[in-house]
């Protein structure tokens, strides 16, 4: 069986490569590692949820399915440049995922970021943002027991941002989060480029 993005414990070997590319305004070099999202580039889905984000409030920021921690990274970058107290976690089910993350946060020296599992993420916490290009190819039923663990651990207040292609269901999965959120829970679509929809949700 061939291994996936999703894998837990990928056992192929990690060939592993430098990125340059832009993140909250620096010009960065970062490491991936092929058995995660997107080895060789930058996602387009990310990028474009990435130009659509506002600047990151203060308190606990949860990065959905971190792959090699773009999000997590551009998160903690701009904190940082802002002074901002803001705590990322970088949440991911990939092992490698993780461990590809923690490299980049150390060569970036940005101590917020937390690379975690499920498990690792204290119960009772809840988030003021949660950042997310979702794992759509996991199949629709895991995707929603994905959002529908974490969307409802948004703070009052807090707010969620998801990019989905159009192609895959953008549209559907927003009605899906008004009718499965319900009362409590915004569900707007506030950018659309390059055939990706973003959409946010505000929780009360």
């Amino acid at each position: 069986m061939s291994e996936h993005y999703f894998t837990e414990s990928p056992t192929s070997d990690a060939k592993t490569r430098e990125l340059s590319l832009e993140l909250a305004g620096h010009q960065v070099t970062v490491e991936t590692a092929s058995g995660t999202f997107s080895p060789t580039r930058l996602d387009l889905g990310t990028a474009v949820l990435l130009r659509h984000l506002p600047a990151p409030e203060p308190g606990d920021l949860l990065d959905l399915g971190c792959g090699w921690g773009p999000i997590a990274l551009d998160a903690a970058l701009e904190a940082k440049d802002t002074e901002v107290d803001v705590r990322v976690w970088a949440l991911d089910v990939n092992s490698r995922s993780l461990d590809t993350t923690r490299k980049n946060a150390q060569r970036l020296g940005l101590s917020s970021i937390s690379p975690v599992t499920a498990a690792e993420i204290p119960a009772d916490l809840e988030f003021q943002t949660i950042r997310s290009n979702p794992p759509i190819r996991v199949g629709k039923e895991a995707l929603h027991d994905l959002l529908t663990t974490w969307i409802p651990r948004l703070a009052p207040g807090g707010r969620a941002d998801l990019v989905v292609s159009k192609n895959l269901g953008a549209d559907s999965l927003h009605t899906w989060l008004i009718d499965t959120l319900g009362e409590g829970f915004d569900v707007v679509r506030t950018g659309s480029s390059k055939g990706y929809r973003v959409l946010t949700v505000h929780r009360d």
